[in-house]
């Protein structure tokens, strides 16, 4: 099982992390032994002193594909969920200075926050859904799929160029802006529209 992560995929973040705005799709990836799962808490690690959530739309495929057109990409998934993308921001700038390879930042033991699936039939349009983060009861994240600088349908092509698909395998799509650091006690809630899609806490 494979997990594709997105980075810089909305404008407002890029602006808030003074990234510029990507030409294609920035794909990195995060081991099996990055997923938490089923509402655990997540501990954070002694090798960080800033790691910061990042709320993202996540996608599991359901059939395997390689080379997939993006006008039928659809045909890929059938659900679609929500996670956090947990990042060690401190380790990620020391890495981006030094010209070095940062995914001791981001594919970390469980940085990849796995939360519950929706049915893609509930959402007329994979571009028109929104979601949020809460985090000790006050909404930091506040996202909409529209707002995407690559849809979709375009991450799925652009990274099944590269990669086979896999049954099971999950894309993260990116992050709106609002990313912010995690302290030990904080509660962190993620909702698609009303629906609650993980509820855990920081250790």
């Amino acid at each position: 099982m494979k997990i594709f992560a997105i980075g810089q995929n909305y404008v407002e973040h890029n602006k808030e992390l003074n990234s510029k705005h990507p030409t294609e799709p920035v794909v990195f990836m995060k081991p099996d032994t990055a997923m938490l799962k089923n509402n655990k808490p997540f501990y954070i690690p002694d090798f960080s002193n800033e790691i910061h959530y990042e709320t993202e739309l996540i996608i599991r495929f359901n059939r395997i594909g390689k080379n997939i057109s993006s006008k039928f990409a659809h045909r890929y998934y059938s659900e679609i969920g929500l996670g956090v993308d947990f990042t060690a921001r401190d380790i990620q700038r020391q890495q981006k200075e030094a010209g070095k390879p940062w995914e001791i930042c981001k594919a970390f033991d469980n940085s990849a926050v796995i939360g519950n699936f929706l049915p893609i039939e509930q959402f007329p349009d994979v571009q028109d859904i929104r979601f949020r983060l809460d985090l000790n009861g006050q909404t930091v994240q506040n996202g909409h799929s529209a707002d995407m600088i690559f849809p979709v349908s375009e991450l799925i092509a652009h990274v099944s160029r590269y990669f086979t698909l896999k049954i099971g395998d999950i894309l993260f799509t990116g992050t709106p802006a609002g990313v912010g650091k995690v302290s030990p006690g904080d509660h962190l809630e993620g909702y698609i529209s009303d629906h609650k899609l993980f509820d855990f806490k920081i250790k």
